[in-house]
């Protein structure tokens, strides 16, 4: 297991090894008066995330505020359980999340429907947190945690309604979980892919949040999946590149006589030729180990992509 790494001043990233592997879900933590985690992922990754703690010499005990970007559980699937383990610590969500960790009913429904039989190991136990433990914050709400530290929540839906942002005053980086996408930190170049996944997933609101997250202008930005990129513009430059070219490609399969199994295997396909495509022209192999995880992303957002479609579809007739 790979140790803590310290990234910024006061801040260090944890690998949570989720879906047992490197690099795909962090856990970030800010190293103030008040102790702040931010990002859990799902259960199997608290154990991973306590070492880490304990690795960088903090007491489970000194956690005061546990923040999840949004409720999907591979970011907050695991906020149950890790609260038991932290006793003066309260979770920190958007408040349309805030209902579905007191009970997580349709979050386990929804993620049996994407996982299907691999969900009990992926993501088991999923912990109902008590009301009283649970915190929201506004658009805009501000947070100090320690004497230059201050957090500043920022709405940003468009991968789902239920997310937030939060800006770092110390460092000027920007924590979007998966806002502006994903990073993929196993290639020499810079690739930023879109997280289209369903079934909240909205272009428009995506492409707005990611214009909120710009007019703070952060010096950078940490990624839930997965590490810190120091340049900015180019993240905002490629996720409005891509998903264009993912809304393209998603019209010009639905616009075919197909099954949905067909459609959504299809539409993978598609996706994942254009990013191989892209990436062998930068001389990245058609074998390198980092298409595990792209094709794991990619037939995630083909489902939300479809989602959305079919959506779209409903709402112009």
């Amino acid at each position: 297991m790979k140790l803590p790494k310290r990234i910024a001043e006061d801040l260090s990233l944890i690998d949570l090894y989720d879906l047992s592997l490197e690099q795909r879900t962090g856990c970030y933590v800010l190293h103030e008066e008040e102790l702040t985690v931010i990002e859990t992922s799902a259960s199997p990754s608290i154990s991973y995330l306590i070492n880490g703690l304990e690795n960088l010499h903090i007491d489970l005990n000194e956690v005061r505020h546990i923040i999840v970007t949004h409720i999907h559980l591979d970011h907050a699937g695991g906020a149950g359980l890790l609260l038991k383990k932290c006793p003066n610590a309260r979770i920190l969500v958007h408040s349309k999340g805030a209902r579905h960790l007191e009970n997580p009913t349709r979050l386990i429904e929804g993620a049996k429907a994407v996982y299907g039989k691999r969900f009990k190991e992926l993501f088991e136990p999923i912990l109902p947190i008590p009301e009283d433990r649970i915190v929201t914050m506004k658009d805009y709400e501000k947070m100090k945690i320690g004497m230059n530290r201050t957090l500043t929540f920022i709405d940003t839906p468009g991968h789902a309604k239920h997310h937030f942002s939060i800006h770092d005053s110390k460092t000027n980086g920007i924590f979007v979980g998966d806002t502006v996408g994903v990073y993929y930190p196993q290639l020499d170049t810079e690739l930023y892919l879109p997280s289209t996944s369903p079934n909240q997933f909205d272009p428009d609101d995506m492409l707005a949040s990611a214009d909120k997250i710009k007019s703070f202008h952060p010096s950078l930005i940490y990624f839930g999946h997965y590490g810190q990129s120091n340049n900015p513009d180019e993240v905002i430059r490629q996720l409005t590149t891509w998903l264009s070219v993912f809304l393209r490609i998603t019209e010009e399969v639905t616009s075919q006589d197909q099954k949905n199994d067909d459609r959504s295997e299809h539409l993978f396909k598609a996706l994942l030729s254009n990013v191989q495509g892209a990436l062998f022209k930068q001389g990245v192999p058609l074998d390198h180990p980092v298409y595990q995880y792209i094709k794991m992303d990619l037939h995630v957002s083909a489902l939300g992509l479809l989602d959305y479609a079919d959506r779209k579809k409903v709402g112009a007739t």
